[in-house]
Formats: structure tokens, C-alpha cells, sequence
């Protein structure tokens, strides 16, 4: 079932993404060191807080049998844009389509709120998780190197 998080949740969303991201960070290498604003690492109960207080972002969990095993959160932009972030399922509940339930259940709540463009970011090495969002609508629409990253960055978005 995915339910707004509340704010009681936080520390549970924290430990979420930092385990979910984690299995991207040791498949390609990402550290600490070599990526601290990764996902993996970057992200902290104080973090969610600010964004849930001050950025008015929408998040969400999937919840199973009252464990948060899914999560992701919408941050509301201008000209009838949003952004999906932190979109993340526990590894080992994986492969039961809770990411494809989350992705949709974003995908409507970006509608409900008026926006027509979801904007998605993701590691563009990651050729899985690329194929996945175009498997599910999204259209790759460029790539940006940043020096803190040992990564590139893709931009896809999809239309609603």
C-alpha cells in the first residue's frame, strides 16, 4: 500500500534510501570519498526534514505487511514541472513491482498537482535502471558531468 509519509517516518526513509541506493553505490564503485552527495551517503533524517518542512515536497512510501520497503518523493517546480526523487524499494524486495507501483502512483499525485513533465534523474551508467524508466514512459533528454560526482548525471522526463 503507498501512504504519505509521515513525519514519525523520517528516520525509517532515511535508513530506506541509504540501503537501497547503496546497491548502485557498490555496483559502480561509488565511496564516501569519491561520491559524498550521493544518495547513498548524502542523505540524512535532517535532510528529509528540511525538504518535508520548507520545499513542501510530496513523499511517499509503499508499506508491506508494516515494514516501508518503497519510497520516493515529488518536488513541486515551475511551469507545470515536477521532480521525482529518491524513488527507492529495499533490495531484497525488489522484483515484486513495487518500483512500477510507486513510479505510477508518482506519476498520478504529478497530475493531480497540475504538472505535466516529470523531471527524473539518474546515474546514466546505469543501463538497467535507464531501460526501466524508458519501459515505463520516460524519454532520456541529455546528460550533465558534475565535478563532485564520479558519475554523469541523465535527465529524462516523462509526459503526462
Amino acid at each position: 500500500m503507498t501512504r504519505e509519509v509521515k513525519r514519525e517516518d523520517i528516520p525509517e526513509c532515511v535508513d530506506l534510501i541509504r540501503k537501497s541506493f547503496a546497491t548502485v553505490a557498490n555496483e559502480f564503485g561509488f565511496t564516501e570519498a569519491n561520491a559524498p552527495r550521493f544518495t547513498a551517503f548524502a542523505t540524512t533524517s535532517d535532510r528529509l526534514y528540511w525538504q518535508m518542512d520548507n520545499e513542501n515536497r510530496r513523499m511517499y512510501v509503499f508499506e508491506e505487511n508494516g515494514i516501508l520497503c518503497g519510497y520516493y518523493s515529488l518536488l513541486i517546480q515551475s511551469n507545470e514541472e515536477c521532480e521525482l526523487n529518491n524513488l527507492a524499494v529495499l533490495p531484497e524486495y525488489r522484483h515484486n513491482g513495487i518500483g512500477k507501483k510507486l513510479l505510477n502512483h508518482a506519476f498520478d499525485m504529478a497530475q493531480n498537482a497540475g504538472c505535466k513533465i516529470v523531471n527524473i534523474g539518474i546515474v546514466e551508467e546505469n543501463a538497467v535502471l535507464r531501460k526501466w524508466y524508458e519501459d515505463n514512459g520516460a524519454i532520456h533528454v541529455g546528460i550533465k558531468k558534475y565535478d563532485f560526482f564520479p558519475f554523469t548525471c541523465g535527465n529524462m522526463k516523462k509526459v503526462l
